[in-house]
């Protein structure tokens, strides 16, 4: 199984569709984000990956990332309850609306910036990536958080 490309056209049309197609009131299937809380998060990834954000690498990262980045690029979808970095997480309340809103507009800002547009600063926890495992993280980590709430 090939993973979508968010660098395709139609591929990004799907996973934007289905951004569009959460609710406020979606039901949470597992975790402890509530549904803002994980636009926003999503968007960290995002930030980091196009390069508008930069964290810093960690020991942990710089010990076991290379270990998590082979077993997160297989095939299968991300599982539920992954562990999450502290620079990842979303603790506050936030407004679904404008966060799903933001969301779309990054989704669609790295996917149109293709194979080029991505960093070249290594991840903070998986360090350097290509283009391609970006882009498989990048929409693992959105249907992730979109099956986590049912879209």
């Amino acid at each position: 199984m090939t993973t979508p490309s968010l660098y395709e056209a139609d591929a990004l049309a799907v996973m934007t569709q289905r951004i569009r197609a959460l609710r406020a009131d979606s039901p949470r299937q597992w975790g402890k984000m509530e549904i803002g809380q994980a636009m926003a998060h999503c968007q960290v990834a995002l930030r980091v990956a196009i390069g508008d954000q930069r964290l810093k690498r960690g020991w942990i990262g710089i010990v076991f990332g290379p270990i998590a980045k082979r077993q997160l690029l297989k095939p299968a979808p991300l599982g539920k309850n992954m562990p999450t970095a502290p620079e990842f997480k979303v603790r506050d309340a936030r407004d679904f609306e404008r966060e799903r809103a933001t969301l779309l507009e990054l989704a669609e800002r790295f996917g149109r910036g293709g194979p080029a547009g991505f960093t070249r600063e290594p991840h903070p926890f998986f360090g350097a990536l290509t283009a391609e495992e970006w882009n498989t993280l990048q929409w693992k980590h959105l249907d992730h958080h979109l099956r986590q709430f049912g879209a």
